[in-house]
């Protein structure tokens, strides 16, 4: 008897912050980004120089728990949720967890975009989103076997969503995101009329 299975799955975990702990609150949390971003003249500098639209704190800012409070508590979130997804993808990490290796403010303005790239040096990599507003952009995901497709036709338009060589994530206010670092994604275009403010990040291993 004929069968199909499916091999080399790629996970994407996607939950509301609040399902772990400890609690954040959204409003100091979106505040303490516009106060970072308004006082971060060495990133706003960066930002400029690199033609970056709108802010962020990738390039200037590496110590952003030591800075405010919520950021040190979000960490602490963060590092539960990031567990359970290493749980999810049968790690096996022995006696060395995956620790925070980085952690960085985005805010992407009206007509922003963020172009297609991977995490390289990380294991995973994820973002928990402040700011949504209606028509922001969605998170665009590539297969990573994109690049091998050489004679491969187009997919139907009701194939399966695994099947498609790009997902589209539209995520809400206090959502978080992770995936592995070699996934390659992007932000399109943003059709809102206000910001869209995410918070990203990076784990690594060992």
């Amino acid at each position: 008897m004929s069968s199909i299975e499916t091999l080399f799955v790629t996970r994407l975990y996607r939950a509301h912050l609040s399902e772990k702990k400890p609690a954040i609150d959204a409003t100091e949390l979106e505040a303490s980004c516009w106060s970072i971003a308004e006082d971060d003249e060495a990133g706003q500098t960066w930002c400029d120089e690199h033609g970056y639209p709108g802010y962020t704190s990738y390039a200037s800012l590496t110590d952003l728990p030591y800075r405010f409070p919520i950021f040190k508590d979000l960490v602490k979130c963060l590092d539960k949720h990031v567990t359970a997804f290493a749980e999810d993808l049968a790690f096996d990490l022995g006696d060395k967890p995956l620790t925070l290796e980085d952690i960085w403010i985005n805010i992407l303005p009206p007509g922003g975009i963020h172009t297609s790239h991977i995490h390289p040096h990380s294991v995973i990599s994820g973002t928990t989103y402040v700011a949504v507003p209606p028509g922001a952009s969605a998170l665009k995901l590539e297969d990573p076997r994109l690049p091998m497709m050489m004679a491969a036709p187009p997919r139907h338009r009701d194939a399966a969503r695994a099947l498609h060589s790009f997902a589209y994530v539209t995520p809400e206010p206090g959502d978080i995101l992770l995936w592995e670092s070699w996934l390659r994604h992007e932000v399109p275009l943003n059709m809102a009329e206000e910001e869209r403010i995410s918070v990203s990040f990076n784990y690594s291993w060992g």
